[in-house]
């Protein structure tokens, strides 16, 4: 059973996806690909310890501190690249920036044939399925472009400022 609710934050509402073990999903209720994967009306609105978690880690969030992922059960049902991808973004500590291409150059060997597409790990980071928490906002262009955030890059500048990322370095 898939198991919904919702979490008001500064930047809008935000939906939170989960069956009993782990979190599936959390969007900005009109971000780009909101919910692709799922039908949210077969979901039941409610409350899960997955959902519970990350309820207290938006809340930390939110409130400036640099919350632990490590009490939220994640499962993002993903293709196996785009898991890989997912890996290296959640290492990408608060405050800190990375790259397509720095992405692109970690992904392990058995998920790449050979130099793996910077354009290829955007699509990925373009569909996180569980955004904020898998930290997709932390992403910008090789030329420090703040490109591609579904949740939108007014949000994502929200979100950098709110880490203490100096915006001098990077654009529109």
């Amino acid at each position: 059973m898939l198991i919904n609710n919702s979490y008001q934050s500064p930047l809008g509402e935000i939906i939170l996806l989960s069956n009993d073990k782990y979190l599936l999903g959390l969007w900005f209720s009109d971000q780009q690909y909101f919910g692709a994967k799922y039908n949210l009306a077969e979901s039941q609105m409610g409350n899960s310890h997955p959902i519970s978690e990350a309820k207290k880690w938006l809340t930390n969030y939110f409130a400036g501190q640099k919350p632990s992922i490590s009490n939220i059960p994640l499962s993002p049902e993903v293709t196996d690249f785009r898991q890989s991808v997912l890996k290296v973004l959640v290492k990408v500590p608060y405050g800190s920036t990375i790259t397509y291409q720095e992405i692109a150059d970690k992904i392990p060997a058995e998920h790449s044939t050979g130099h793996t597409a910077a354009r290829a790990v955007g699509g990925a980071v373009g569909h996180n399925p569980i955004s904020l928490i898998i930290p997709c906002h932390r992403v910008v262009g090789s030329d420090g472009s703040l490109t591609g955030y579904a949740g939108g890059i007014d949000r994502k500048i929200q979100l950098l400022k709110l880490e203490g990322i100096n915006l001098t370095q990077l654009h529109e």
